[in-house]
């Protein structure tokens, strides 16, 4: 496969064979979230976006698996990389307490395992300040180790404060937080006290024209902080553990927060000295066109939650925030994984190297351009930053209907929210790959009207 001039190339999508794999697989896993009976031949061509399933359908994965491979299919950015490495058994070291070198000095590993990830996440989140790392296997995980740290450092605080719209995992702990659709928590248990209140997407920079319920009184005070004033309120900030928020909310509809809200968000974590729970796990690793979707805001998080492009669940922050207490935090198997702390490594050097977060911007920018250029009926937004695209449309029913238009011709997307598809390229995609995507969307928009 030349990934240069390869185009999309379809029959029938599913084929015959993709509905009996998916059907095979279906046969002994437990029920969950299907999206499309795509199947990766893994012994076929694929390379960047461009792969091959069951029935020899070439396809261009806008997904990058929900963010989880950001540089997509067989990239010899990774690959080239991971082939001096000669694989040993077991991949898996039994976690945090446990440690593997390639035999070099400290921090000359040409073969990097768990520590040097955690060596480099600390360099690219030095800006925050944060300097200590806990290695996890997903998000949910890292979302878990991210609260029980705050809850360890408040003292007993009871109070957690999350926003409306969030999704953050789906172990109990993480559940408590999500404030989505109700089919994540109903009939779950859950943490008490934890709060929620308006996130705040207005496209304006004037709080008074908020009418999402955030910012009241015409602009002049917001909910959160009339909840937590001193006389007013009904919640003591003094106990409260921690806010915790997506920079960009992924599951709940690629909502990107309103410069005034982020403001008052980072003034009253400020003011009360609350911690604040940034979680990256799909807005991170460079998707956005910097390192972290926080950094196009005015907050400053003390906990930064990273998973899917990191290839590991990573909870990181200030090291006077981590319990000192001997296995009051611990993972047999979380920090282990050899290779995904390779992967994560040589995906963060990849970023770096090949300029991937200015790479990022302009691609994002050249795919919001063609689809608002092309003004396509029934699409009623075009948002994004970097990498992380949403286009919304008029209907849940028009906007699965192009989905489905789009899986026919060769397009892989992704749904959030109730109307929105989320477009996720691979982070060195090109301006011909935008290009291709782009035009099989708007195709796929004119098939399903």
């Amino acid at each position: 496969m030349d990934r240069d001039t390869v185009e999309p190339s379809v029959t029938t999508v599913p084929g015959k064979r993709a509905r009996e794999w998916a059907e095979y697989h279906r046969d002994a896993a437990a029920t969950s979230t299907y999206v499309y009976d795509f199947v990766w031949d893994i012994t076929a061509d694929a390379e960047g976006p461009f792969v091959t399933d069951v029935d020899g359908n070439v396809l261009l994965d806008f997904t990058s698996h929900v963010a989880a491979a950001p540089l997509g299919y067989n990239n010899p950015k990774i690959m080239d990389r991971m082939a001096e490495f000669d694989l040993v058994d077991p991949t898996k070291i039994a976690g945090q307490d446990f440690y593997v070198s390639d035999g070099s000095d400290p921090g000359d590993s040409t073969l990097p395992g768990p520590a040097d990830l955690m060596h480099r996440l600390t360099d690219v989140t030095s800006h925050y300040g944060m300097d200590t790392v806990f290695l996890s296997n997903s998000g949910a995980e890292a979302v878990e180790n991210a609260i029980k740290i705050c809850y360890d450092d408040s003292g007993g605080g009871k109070y957690g404060i999350t926003f409306d719209g969030a999704f953050h995992g789906r172990t109990l702990g993480a559940l408590s937080l999500n404030r989505s659709k109700s089919v994540y928590r109903k009939r779950f248990p859950e943490i008490q006290g934890v709060h929620d209140v308006p996130f705040c997407d207005d496209a304006g920079e004037d709080p008074a024209a908020c009418d999402c319920g955030f910012f009241v009184d015409g602009g002049d005070t917001s909910v959160l902080r009339e909840k937590l004033h001193p006389k007013r309120g009904h919640i003591n900030p003094e106990e409260v553990s921690y806010l915790i928020m997506e920079p960009i909310q992924g599951e709940g509809g690629y909502r990107f927060p309103s410069p005034a809200f982020m403001r008052e968000v980072a003034d009253l974590c400020g003011e009360y000295d609350i911690p604040l729970v940034a979680d990256e796990i799909q807005s991170g690793i460079g998707r956005t066109g910097e390192l972290w979707g926080s950094d196009h805001y005015p907050i400053e998080p003390d906990v930064i939650t990273a998973a899917k492009g990191a290839r590991v669940g990573a909870t990181i922050g200030r090291d006077e925030l981590f319990p000192d207490e001997r296995s009051r935090l611990s993972s047999t198997w979380g920090a282990g994984d050899v290779v995904a702390s390779m992967q994560g490594t040589f995906t963060l050097e990849a970023i770096d190297e090949y300029d991937l977060l200015d790479n990022a911007t302009a691609r994002g920018e050249q795919f919001m351009e063609t689809l608002r250029d092309a003004d396509p009926d029934g699409v009623v937004d075009v948002r994004g930053k970097g990498l992380m695209l949403g286009v919304e449309f008029e209907s849940t029913e028009r906007r699965d209907d192009v989905q489905h238009q789009a899986l026919t011709s060769g397009l892989l997307t992704l749904a959030c929210g109730t109307t929105v598809l989320r477009i996720l390229p691979p982070l060195d995609v090109t301006e011909r790959e935008i290009d291709v995507g782009a035009h099989m969307l708007l195709d796929a928009i004119e098939d399903a009207a």
